[in-house]
């Protein structure tokens, strides 16, 4: 059996949020999906990935910070759909996040979490 990779355990309906969302309407958003952070994309083209936004960001916003562009990281952390799961296991810990998301071609196609590597590598 040929390894995993992440089209094969990423998530393709991924909660996205805008620059000009609301630091209060993310916030209500992560409660209510019970996630802890989400891909931020471009205002016009929802599939073009322009940073990413955790419950971290929203809890350290500075005072006057009104919208996600106020806080969001800029610097996207990315894999491919053929990223294999231990690769992507790698990324997830190296860099210290918790979710990355899947570009194909300059486009949005998905997420992968840290629960969706332990379920492809140990099982539900």
């Amino acid at each position: 059996m040929p390894a995993k990779t992440a089209k094969d355990i990423m998530t393709t309906k991924v909660v996205t949020v805008k620059p000009s969302t609301s630091i209060e309407d993310a916030a209500r958003l992560l409660v209510r999906r019970k996630i802890s952070g989400v891909p931020v994309v471009d205002e016009k083209d929802k599939t073009k990935v322009v940073g990413v936004l955790t419950e971290a960001d929203l809890l350290a916003s500075p005072a006057g910070a009104k919208t996600v562009a106020d806080v969001m990281k800029k610097r996207v952390i990315s894999v491919s759909p053929d990223t294999s799961v231990d690769e992507i296991a790698e990324t997830l810990v190296k860099k210290k996040i918790k979710r990355v998301p899947v570009i194909d071609a300059g486009k949005l196609v998905g997420i992968v979490s840290r629960i969706d590597v332990l379920r492809a590598k140990y099982g539900q």
